[in-house]
């Protein structure tokens, strides 16, 4: 088992006989600005994923010289806010570089539109840094094998392998709907969007619940993420 830091690899003892394990022996690049998270983020990956190899980036730059040095890398760990990058021009200058090698966004906020707003650039999952080790057990197969991964609210994270949205599943939605889900993927909250639009908040309130009633989707995440996929609802 190799643990890479920078260019340097060490072996690390592993204590992955006593946790589960639910892939092979992936190649990953964790991308963080702050030595400890990655160092965390190594170690966990290389306790509960046999064989594994991770490579470390303290930035943007760094990550892409790498990816492009790197020819069999199996997914990238990428923090969402660093000293050389921030927000979502960082993921997708990332994924320019990566030629289809799934990434996953690391980020201390747990966002709805933020969660969609990554999944829409390209982004193959989204992981809080508060979530449990166990969430790379499920994040890491999911990606890995073409699916996407992201939480749901109130800190349950779970892997919607959604199938591919039926084609016009939002043909039925109104134009102020539609103008309301474009605001939300944008990010906006839903005072922002009435002040956008001119209108009361809770009649977004009542637009939301109505197309997440026809969509057969829950919450605010399922909701960006459905529509993400289907495709710009203008």
């Amino acid at each position: 088992m190799n643990h890479a830091v920078g260019n340097a690899r060490m072996p690390v003892e592993s204590a992955a006989a006593k946790t589960p394990v639910t892939a092979g022996a992936p190649r990953v690049l964790v991308v963080d600005d702050h030595a400890l998270m990655r160092r965390g983020l190594a170690l966990v990956i290389t306790l509960r994923f046999p064989g594994a190899t991770v490579i470390e980036a303290g930035s943007l730059a760094e990550a892409v010289r790498l990816a492009q040095e790197e020819s069999d890398l199996s997914a990238v760990l990428f923090d969402l806010q660093m000293g050389d990058t921030e927000g979502l021009p960082g993921v997708e200058a990332m994924l320019h570089v990566l030629d289809g090698v799934p990434l996953v966004v690391i980020s201390g906020t747990l966002d709805a539109s933020l969660i969609a707003a990554c999944i829409r650039a390209g982004a193959r999952g989204f992981l809080p840094k508060g979530s449990e080790a166990e969430a790379l057990d499920h994040a890491l197969p999911v990606v890995l094998s073409g699916g996407i991964y992201a939480p749901l609210p109130r800190g349950a994270t779970v892997s919607p392998s959604m199938p591919p949205p039926t084609p016009g599943i939002l043909d039925g939605l109104t134009a102020r709907q539609r103008e309301i889900l474009v605001l939300l993927l944008e990010g906006r909250s839903n005072k922002e969007i009435a002040r956008s639009l001119g209108i009361l908040e809770g009649t977004i309130k009542v637009h939301l619940r109505s197309v997440m009633q026809r969509l057969g989707v829950h919450n605010r995440t399922q909701l960006a993420l459905l529509v993400s996929r289907a495709g710009p609802p203008s």
